[in-house]
């Protein structure tokens, strides 16, 4: 196999997909991205309407590796690049019907009012915590109880893990949904230890970690990301092309799907899927029973994403952070909000102010068995009654994705460990995508890199295979 000759297929055109095609295109490899939908971006869906900016899937980024920055500048969107505003650094932690905003020093914290005295003084003893011996199958609930205390876990992480997941804490993996923090204890011991001796090992990778990673977007939001990307790969991005199956053909693939209304097939050397897992299953259905229950086993729960515009001199809170996240103790029907207008400029009109809220995920997916719609009134009215407005929403937006977020569970790395076992079985074959290898925008990009190392691997020892 030679890489001038070489022909490789990328399904799904979400960031991951667009990155690696990126990274191969400029590496001179003969790429074709096949895209089910009528424009690129995946879960990164940016509508403007009615003088506001609506980002529907990620609202930002962390610039956790120059390798973002390198696309950026590459693709011609350095000039529409944008950072967090300073005021956006505050998050905030909903207790007891008010808000408190998460402390980011020794002496916020000795001052805040979101721990108790009890807990802070459990916080201290971090350092001298056990070690456990449950390893993979250890849930992060276990984890941070564990090492940082009760209260910790109910008022700092359940929240995080609701925002960045979507997901619940008891079920979820802590060496695969938050591996660093498991390697902190891996390695050093400790999560305080680890957070100082770790510190130089990032800068030594020019690694950001997500603490003081900066936060971007973009003036246009956030699809303008793999927008550009696409539009700097020109037509090796084909749209409205659903990949029905993956078949192999001697000693390639051929990939079938549905162009428009049309069946047509492609002979590619190798095949790099990036769709969803729930895709994913059907696409390579025929290649055995294993994989299709692993695929399917990742429990993508709904969120709904509420977007509402409010008058600016209506609301009574002040504006001076990111949002605030809601713990499940305080038993909100929502699990947080992000203050647009106060992070980006130009998300709102005039006089206006934007807010995107979150419902449902893993903590209550039962929210929307059988289409019930009938607690969004009540999430508007607990929102307006956390940020002290007295006034109905001017403008509202909503989206329902149905299948939101992978959520690494306890005991994902049998997942992990089977798909690299199955692209070894089956050379040519590579699954990527935010199933694997952490969720967010920066994970994808390190992965897309990494992606791309493993597909030069194979290329290189089958040309080898082949000189012998």
């Amino acid at each position: 196999m030679d890489k001038d000759t070489v022909d490789i297929t990328v399904l799904g055109a979400g960031i991951s997909g667009l990155a690696t095609a990126f990274w191969l295109n400029k590496q001179g490899f003969e790429t074709t991205v096949l895209e089910s939908k009528k424009e690129p971006g995946g879960s990164m869906v940016t509508r403007h309407e009615d003088g506001f900016l609506i980002d529907y899937g990620p609202n930002s980024g962390l610039e956790t590796t120059p390798l973002i920055g390198q696309i950026v500048e590459h693709v011609g969107l350095k000039d529409e690049m944008i950072y967090a505003l300073e005021k956006a650094k505050k998050r905030y932690i909903l207790r007891n019907n008010r808000l408190h905003a998460l402390p980011t020093s020794p002496v916020a914290f000795l001052k805040t009012k979101l721990f108790s005295p009890k807990a802070k003084l459990r916080l201290l003893a971090e350092p001298f915590s056990r070690k456990s011996n449950e390893g993979y199958y250890q849930s992060i609930s276990e984890f941070v109880k564990r090492r940082l205390g009760q209260e910790f876990l109910d008022y700092a992480v359940n929240p995080f893990v609701a925002g960045i997941f979507a997901g619940n804490p008891d079920n979820l993996s802590v060496q695969s949904a938050l591996p660093k923090l498991y390697r902190l204890e891996e390695l050093y011991g400790g999560l305080f230890k680890g957070f100082v001796l770790g510190a130089k090992e990032r800068k030594m990778r020019a690694e950001q970690s997500k603490q003081s990673a900066r936060l971007f977007s973009f003036i246009k939001g956030m699809q303008s990301f793999p927008a550009a990307i696409a539009a700097k790969l020109g037509d090796k991005v084909r749209y409205n092309c659903k990949v029905e199956r993956v078949v192999k053909s001697g000693p390639k693939f051929k990939v079938l799907y549905r162009h428009s209304d049309t069946s047509e097939e492609r002979m590619t050397d190798i095949v790099l899927s990036t769709v969803p897992a729930y895709h994913a299953a059907s696409v390579f259905d025929h290649w055995g029973d294993e994989l299709i229950n692993h695929l399917n086993d990742i429990y993508y729960p709904p969120v709904k994403v509420l977007y509402l515009g409010f008058r600016e001199a209506a609301v009574g809170q002040v504006l001076d952070g990111f949002g605030f996240l809601i713990p499940e103790k305080e038993n909100k029907t929502f699990l947080g909000a992000i203050w647009n207008s106060a992070i980006f400029p130009c998300r709102a009109k005039d006089d206006m102010t934007a807010f995107t809220l979150f419902v449902g995920g893993a903590r209550s997916p039962e929210l929307f068995d059988n289409g019930n719609d009938k607690h969004l009134d009540t999430v508007i009215k607990e929102f307006k009654k956390i940020m002290r407005i007295e006034e109905d929403p001017i403008f509202v937006k909503e989206k329902m994705w149905p299948k939101a977020i992978p959520q690494y569970r306890i005991g994902y790395i049998e997942h992990e460990r089977y798909f690299e076992q199955f692209e070894s079985n089956h050379p040519g074959i590579f699954l990527s995508g935010n199933y694997r290898g952490g969720i967010s925008v920066g994970d994808c990009i390190k992965n897309s890199e990494l992606t791309v190392k493993r597909i030069c691997e194979h290329i290189t020892k089958n040309a080898d295979r082949q000189d012998d």
